[in-house]
Formats: C-alpha cells, sequence, structure tokens
C-alpha cells in the first residue's frame, strides 16, 4: 500500500489571487500531488494550502511553492493580523497513511536541508524535527516574528537550523521558514460577539494550554512572577493541547479566539467550541458561531455531532450527513460561510479524487441500481446484491433502535436504543462499501484472465495474478456473510427489547440478513473452488457453512418471536 502525507504550508499572502495562483501553480507541476484546499484570509493575509500524496511527491510540490514564494512575496512590505516571519511562513508534514512519524520527520529534514542550501532560505526546525526542545513549539521559533528576525538570527541559540545566519537583501526578502513534522492539526476558530482583541485575549488565555502570566496583585498590570530561572511563571488554562490568541477580524467586524488544536484526542473540537462558550460567558461576552480554517478530519465532525446529540438525550445512531449537519450547526461552523463537507473533510476530498471518472453502484439511484443489475453484463451480480441486503438489514435494525429511543415513556433508555443504532449504522456503513468491493473483485479476475500469456514468464505471472483475485473474490463475500450475521443480532436484539410496534420491520431486517448470508456463501464456494491453495480454500468453506446454519437458526429463533 502507497504511503500518504499531508503538507499544509503556510504563506504570507492572502489578499493577491495572482499571487496565490502563481504558488500553487507550482505545486500543481509535481506529478501524482492532489491539491485538496486553498484557504485564504484576508485580514490575516495568509493562505493555507493542504496538499497530499506520497512523500517524495510532495516534498518536491513544497521545494517548488517555497521557492515561488520566496520569488512572489516581499515580506518588509507585509502586514497581517497573523503572527509570521517568511513568505512561506510554515510548512508541516503531517502522516496520513502507511506512513510512520519516524519516517515523516527524516522527509521534513531533508526538505528543511534542501529549502536552507538550496534557496538561501533560513530554516527553523519544529514540532517533532526540532533539533532541540525549545524549537519544538512553533511559537517559539517564531517569536520576534518578521521584524525581530534580523536581531534573533544574530544570536547563537536561535541560529537557524539550515540555510544562512546572516541578514541580506535576499534573507530580508524572504525571511525565514519553519518545517517540521507534526500530527493532524485543526486550525479553529471560534466568533465572539465583541470587538475588543483584549478581551477576546482574556478567554483565550483562559483555555490555551500555556496560559497567562502569573502576576503579583493586579491579574493584569501586576508585576509578572518569576521562577528561580528568571522566568515567568505561568497559570496554565483549561485546554490541553490547544494554542490560542484573540483577534480582530475586520472582514467580518468580530473578534474571535483562533485556536490550533494540535491533538485532537486530547482536546476535541467540540470541547473546544463548549469550553470557550463557558469562558466567554463568565465574562460578559456569547460565541456566535465558529469556522474551520483549512481541513479536518472526518472523526472529528463525527464525534462532534454525536456529543451533541448525547447532550440533548438524543439517539447519535444516524447517518454520517445527520451527524455533520448536527456539528455544523451546533457549532455555527456555517456562520461566515456556508460550511461545505466535501470541500473541508479530508476523507471527502481524497475520496472524490480517487473516484473521478468512476461510476460507483452506491451513488447511483434505486432504479438505475437496479436496472444496471438486470443488464447482460455479469457484475454487479448476487455477491453485490447479497451486501445491498445486508446493509437494508442493518438500516431497519437501526430504524427500531432509534425510534425505540424517542417512544414516549422510555426516555431514560434512549442511551441504550442508541448503542445499538451506532452499531447498526456501522454495519450498514461495512456493507454499503462491499456492494462495489464486490464488483471490485469479479472485475479483478476478468482483469487477471486479460493478461497475456505468450511467454513462460507472462503465463507464470498471469496464473499468479489470478489466485490472487480469486482468493480476493472469495474473501470479499465471506466478509460480507459475516457482517450480515452481525446485522440479524440486530434484529433480534429490537424484536427482543425494541418498540413493540415495530417488531414486523426487525422481522424483515432478520429476513434480509439471512438472505444476504446465504447470498454471499454462493459466491465463496463458487470462488472458493478455483483456488490452488485447497487448505486455505476449505477451511474458507467450512467456515462459511457453519456461519450459514447460524444464520437459519437466529431467522428460526427471531420469528418464533414475532406473534402475528
Amino acid at each position: 500500500m502507497k504511503q500518504l502525507i499531508e503538507c499544509v504550508p503556510n504563506f504570507s499572502e492572502g489578499n493577491d489571487m495572482k499571487i496565490i495562483e502563481q504558488i500553487t501553480d507550482a505545486m500543481k507541476t509535481v506529478e501524482g500531488v492532489n491539491v485538496i484546499n486553498v484557504d485564504p484570509g484576508k485580514a490575516t493575509n495568509r493562505t493555507v494550502v493542504t496538499m497530499v500524496g506520497e512523500p517524495q511527491a510532495v516534498c518536491e510540490a513544497a521545494f517548488r511553492a517555497v521557492k515561488k514564494a520566496g520569488e512572489v512575496i516581499d515580506m518588509s512590505k507585509h502586514k497581517g493580523a497573523h503572527p509570521r516571519f517568511g513568505a512561506t511562513d510554515v510548512c508541516p508534514l503531517v502522516p496520513v497513511a502507511n506512513i510512520s512519524m519516524e519516517e515523516t520527520i527524516q522527509y521534513a529534514n531533508k526538505l528543511a536541508k534542501r529549502i536552507g542550501e538550496e534557496l538561501g532560505i533560513p530554516v527553523y526546525c519544529y514540532e517533532y524535527s526540532a533539533s532541540v526542545p525549545e524549537r519544538k513549539n512553533l511559537a517559539h521559533c517564531r517569536s520576534g516574528e518578521y521584524e525581530g528576525l534580523k536581531e534573533k538570527m544574530s544570536t547563537e541559540c536561535w541560529k537557524p537550523d539550515f540555510g544562512p545566519s546572516e541578514w541580506d537583501e535576499h534573507v530580508a526578502r524572504t525571511g525565514a521558514i519553519a518545517v517540521g513534522a507534526r500530527n493532524f492539526l485543526v486550525a479553529y476558530n471560534v466568533n465572539l460577539n465583541t470587538t475588543s482583541v483584549r478581551r477576546a485575549n482574556s478567554v483565550a488565555f483562559d483555555v490555551r494550554e500555556r496560559g497567562r502570566v502569573k502576576r503579583e496583585g493586579n491579574p493584569i498590570t501586576g508585576k509578572p512572577v518569576k521562577d528561580e530561572n528568571g522566568n515567568n511563571v505561568m497559570i496554565p488554562g483549561t485546554l490541553k493541547s490547544v494554542k490560542a490568541i484573540g483577534w480582530y477580524i475586520e472582514e467580518y467586524g468580530i473578534a474571535q479566539i483562533s485556536m490550533n488544536l494540535t491533538d485532537t484526542t486530547i482536546t476535541p473540537v467540540h470541547i473546544a467550541f463548549d469550553e470557550v462558550c463557558h469562558k466567554a460567558e463568565a465574562r460578559g461576552m456569547r460565541v456566535t458561531g465558529s469556522e474551520l480554517v483549512g481541513l479536518i478530519p472526518l472523526q472529528s465532525l463525527l464525534d462532534a455531532g454525536r456529543y451533541f446529540l448525547h447532550k440533548q438525550q438524543r439517539s447519535s445512531g444516524v447517518s454520517d450527513k445527520e451527524l455533520i449537519k448536527i456539528a455544523v450547526k451546533s457549532m455555527g461552523l456555517d456562520e461566515l460561510a456556508p460550511f461545505e463537507p466535501n470541500k473541508k473533510v479530508i476523507e471527502y476530498i481524497l475520496e472524490d479524487e480517487n473516484n473521478k471518472g468512476k461510476k460507483r453502484l452506491v451513488d447511483m439511484s434505486l432504479t438505475d441500481f437496479t436496472d444496471e443489475t438486470a443488464y447482460e453484463s455479469p457484475a454487479p451480480g448476487g455477491g453485490s446484491i447479497a451486501a445491498c441486503m445486508g446493509a437494508m438489514s442493518a438500516a431497519l435494525g437501526t430504524m427500531v433502535a432509534n425510534l425505540s429511543s424517542h417512544k414516549r415513556g422510555w426516555d431514560e433508555r434512549w442511551e441504550e436504543f442508541s448503542q445499538w443504532a451506532e452499531k447498526g449504522k456501522a454495519l450498514q456503513n461495512k456493507l454499503i462499501k462491499l456492494i462495489d468491493e464486490d464488483t471490485n473483485a469479479f472485475n479483478k479476475i476478468m482483469t487477471a484472465y486479460d493478461l497475456p500469456k505468450k511467454t513462460e514468464v507472462e503465463k507464470k505471472i498471469r496464473s499468479q495474478a489470478i489466485q490472487t483475485a480469486t482468493r480476493f473474490a472469495a474473501e470479499v463475500p465471506f466478509k460480507t456473510m459475516q457482517l450480515c450475521f452481525e446485522s440479524m443480532l440486530i434484529a433480534a436484539k429490537m424484536v427482543e427489547i425494541g418498540n413493540p410496534n415495530s417488531v414486523t420491520d426487525a422481522g424483515v431486517a432478520a429476513l434480509a440478513a439471512r438472505s444476504g448470508v446465504i447470498g454471499a456463501f454462493l459466491n465463496v464456494k463458487v470462488n472458493a473452488s478455483g483456488l490452488e491453495d485447497k487448505e486455505f480454500a476449505e477451511k474458507l468453506i467450512k467456515e462459511a457453512e457453519t456461519l450459514v446454519e447460524k444464520a437459519k437458526q437466529k431467522e428460526t429463533e427471531i420469528l418464533s418471536r414475532i406473534k402475528l
């Protein structure tokens, strides 16, 4: 499986689209790199770009972008609300798939070295790439910003990791750059009903991990308290792995809390939002909404949707689309501009890129899907239909759980049914994917059979490809069988404890799932019969036969509970 990394360079230009396009065009000259988001900000005079691809290609695209930015942006003339010290202010690499942080660090260090040596730009390595602990924090690397860079570079402790350490006309134009490897960071701003930067900063200091300076007497004007080493003593904020400042956005006429959530497993977006709400209210302000800068992982929005549904004591076993809608409305992510998930959620963007030009069964209308099945081509066939029946079963079981969670008089049981609905929805999602996967498995077999077979080498390659594809074509419907049977367990539980008015719906769910198990078994059996690895084939068929018997028994058990 190929390795994927994300790169999120920030450029010190957010107003002149001609300049921004020159930089992004430089990235797009590299084959295999997807520039999936360009987010310019007028008030900050800063553009955040997100690109994804294999490490070598991404690093090459980043280098070309940094080079172009140094040519078209003059830092000596730059003004903007966001802290910055270079034309390309920061360039982090983020591991996405099949690559470790250690490997990502190596790529970041190679990129930093190349930028310093070939482009003559001072480079500071930060986060996991930091050469010393003091440089791990981006804020420390960027302290003093562009205006203080000349003096900073002249000190021994802040000599750049790569590139020149002397100030000259070239460095005056490009400034410096921070290059590093880090985990996925969510840039998130919360909007306040105030224009006061000082009051916004008060809230930012309340919540950010670093907190605020401890002072003697008056907490605002008092003398800073020092430790034994002469450093300011800090009063920590309430949110771990959060950096935050307050600023005024002239474009919208509001003050914001601008946050970087450096580890959403520690402080998720929804927790950051709620905490800012509480702290703002305590200071006489109100949160009016929020905005995402750049992209966000799908899971962050799904978790937020579930969080706000749980606060309402409602079932969270609903579609991803509904969870995202709840998250957007709860946090006001659409206050300043429409929130478009296909342009903000990294998985959706990558999915769109990967599926360009492909016709997916799951994207068809029900009429088109059935027409496609009826067509004279052999795929989609029984395996895809079995997965579809399983998905329908899981959906029906989830429906009964959701109806039960909202049944009048059962209010205290909402969480119990919500958990069952979430299980059913997860099964539905997996089975939906198997609808196309089963057809893809069949197509792989056909592709293998079409390979050339003129020479002995070609025959060997073809034979191996056929066996690999056939094994995959047997494993996919076996997975369908397993998930269909799990869907039967949801149906069985809903017949037992669910809303009595929907018991027959759970019965239909059981029938559909049983049919999915047996239908998928036919595909397992026919494909396993073509495998040369007889030991694997026999083991798979035996396990599949056991699942068929269990499904039949479970169907009888479920139907016996339904009294018509």
